[in-house]
């Protein structure tokens, strides 16, 4: 029972570890920039590691209990989706924060400026005036509307996006997991639950982590500016990182050549 004790701490404690490596950080830090209540910013780390979590389990639960073995090339496709996520999610940050630049007019009135102000959840900016109030488009015509009103009425599609991002990171490193679970968990039943504990202990340090993110940007990103020109530098952090991520998988590992080599970690 201490053996199992102890097994299922060390989990724990190397679930948050893992929340820690470079891409995850990377990923969320797309999200959480967008973010400035650290009860949200939990919320994003809290389904992210949920999602990581679902696929760590499904996945390395096959390949413990049904002797499962990943192709080499199936094992760098997952990995290569890694770097997908990561190039839209970076992509998404720069093409958000160039919509918020405000458009620059030779001559402007005194009466017409920008500056970014929301609608619901999305938060834009563009010229326009008060006197009267007067917008270049209605209040439900921005990016979200559609989401808004075909997605969940409470909004759950704001949890869905780091739920999916997290599903994906967790196919990635599934494998590994699961096979260096193998290697010091004989019985299998044990070697499940160190899996789920390993799930609860990433879900924690992601928290953790998003939390810290938020934090720290709302310290540093008081004005919109500040907080535009973080966002845009983590989407391009997240766009090379992902670049590389796929260029790694791609050719150095050989997944787009006839000899393809694939590790597990």
């Amino acid at each position: 029972m201490i053996a199992l004790l102890s097994i299922l701490v060390l989990g724990f404690f190397l679930g948050m570890r893992h929340a820690t490596d470079p891409d995850h950080v990377i990923a969320v830090a797309t999200i959480v920039t967008r973010q400035r209540s650290l009860a949200r910013a939990a919320l994003i780390g809290a389904w992210w590691g949920l999602g990581h979590t679902i696929t760590i389990f499904v996945v390395g639960s096959g390949i413990i209990l049904f002797n499962l073995v990943i192709p080499t090339r199936i094992g760098l496709s997952m990995e290569l989706s890694v770097g997908i996520m990561l190039v839209i999610l970076g992509i998404a940050n720069i093409a958000g924060f160039l919509r918020a630049v405000p458009e620059q007019a030779e001559t402007q009135s005194s009466h017409i400026h920008s500056h970014a102000h929301p609608h619901g959840d999305f938060i834009h900016s563009h010229p326009h005036s008060h006197e009267p109030e007067a917008h270049p488009h209605a209040a439900d015509h921005n990016p979200v509307s559609f989401m808004d009103k075909k997605l969940a009425r409470s909004n759950l599609y704001q949890h869905l996006r780091p739920l999916f991002v997290g599903i994906v990171h967790g196919l990635a490193g599934s494998a590994a997991v699961a096979l260096l679970v193998l290697t010091t968990i004989r019985n299998p039943r044990w070697a499940v639950a160190y899996l789920l504990i390993f799930g609860v202990g990433t879900i924690a340090g992601m928290m953790v982590i998003t939390m810290s993110l938020a934090s720290t940007l709302k310290f540093v990103g008081r004005s919109h500016a500040v907080a535009r020109r973080l966002a845009m530098a983590s989407g391009l952090l997240s766009l090379a990182f992902g670049c590389f991520v796929i260029y790694q998988m791609g050719f150095v590992n050989g997944l787009f050549t006839s000899h393809p080599i694939w590790t597990p970690k």
